[in-house]
């Protein structure tokens, strides 16, 4: 008998480098599999999770342990991706030959409903960045004692926001972006996403305008600071010269979406999905919102057709005649 649990720590290596999954994933993944083991070695009695037999895991087995993480309380979507975790697994272990067949390969993903995320709507977005946003408001609600600082914290903030909205980009993409993968002048980004897939997003006008404004105070910021090259490195920085962060991001989205918006969650995913379902509301094909997302295939852009289908029944009704 071969325990499989030892395996962990290659699966996670594996996924890691070979299919390029994010830290988060791979976190994610390790955390679902320890927690599979540990119902396993409750259930079975075994003395020690390293007894756990993968061959002798059933269908039973994982059908029970489904139950179990309902029984606490956990949604559908989230059992389904444990589930998809304990499956990658078992291919791991059959591609280096420690088992013969993947048993949780038998059992069926459980089905879970869609919800349609959270996002501003046209209206909202305007008041967003062309009244909350503004130069004028932000400048009369900061005057401190360090004009260039605020000055630049804030062209920088607006910035952000513009390319989240914009360009529909994920945070980890945003924190990413190197001033190589930017061309202002040409109006694209190159993006690096998930799977370190790469991609092609058009920069708006109004992104193209906000990032030229926040890159010349940047200039000035450090060259008074003396912190490094403006034009190397990634695009956007703290005031100290040192790459943006998740947290930092999250912070500014929400505060300034507490502005326009009564969601619950005002996270920086609230202006990915708003790019989304502006664009499938004003008349972009699947496909190409799709593409710019970045997603891997149109399943998952799909649920955004949920929230436009109200604009097309509007359109339906002021349009046809016998509507």
């Amino acid at each position: 008998m071969t325990s499989s649990f030892r395996f962990l720590d290659g699966f996670v290596e594996h996924v890691k480098g070979q299919r390029a999954y994010s830290l988060h994933t791979c976190k994610a993944y390790r955390k679902d599999l320890t927690q599979f083991y540990e119902f396993l070695h409750q259930h079975t009695g075994l003395k020690d999770v390293s007894d756990i037999d993968p061959e002798a895991v059933s269908v039973l087995d994982i059908r029970l342990f489904l139950g179990h993480l309902l029984q606490q309380g956990y949604q559908p979507k989230s059992i389904a991706r444990k589930l998809a975790a304990v499956k990658s697994f078992y291919c791991y272990l059959l591609e280096k030959g420690e088992i013969e067949v993947s048993v949780p390969s038998q059992v069926v993903t459980p089905r879970f409903s869609k919800t349609v995320p959270g996002f501003l709507n046209e209206e909202q977005t305007s008041i967003l960045f062309d009244t909350v946003l503004a130069a004028d408001s932000l400048s009369s609600h900061h005057a401190g004692k360090n004009p260039l600082e605020e000055q630049f914290t804030l062209s920088r903030d607006r910035a952000m926001l513009e390319i989240l909205y914009g360009c529909g980009l994920r945070v980890s993409e945003l924190v990413g972006l190197v001033h190589d993968m930017v061309d202002v002048d040409k109006g694209f980004i190159r993006i690096t996403g998930k799977g370190k897939k790469q991609r092609i997003v058009p920069l708006g006008t109004e992104a193209a305008r906000a990032l030229k404004i926040y890159f010349e105070v940047k200039r000035n910021l450090i060259r008074i600071k003396k912190t490094g090259n403006p034009e190397t490195g990634y695009v956007f920085i703290t005031k100290k010269g040192t790459g943006i962060y998740p947290v930092l991001v999250q912070r500014v989205t929400k505060k300034y979406l507490a502005s326009v918006t009564e969601l619950k969650y005002k996270n920086p995913h609230v202006l990915r999905h708003s790019f989304a379902t502006h664009m499938l509301n004003n008349g972009a094909d699947l496909k190409s919102v799709s593409e710019m997302l970045g997603h891997t295939n149109l399943t998952t852009t799909e649920i955004y057709t949920h929230v436009t289908f109200g604009r097309i029944r509007e359109v339906y009704d002021k349009a046809h005649p016998r509507a």
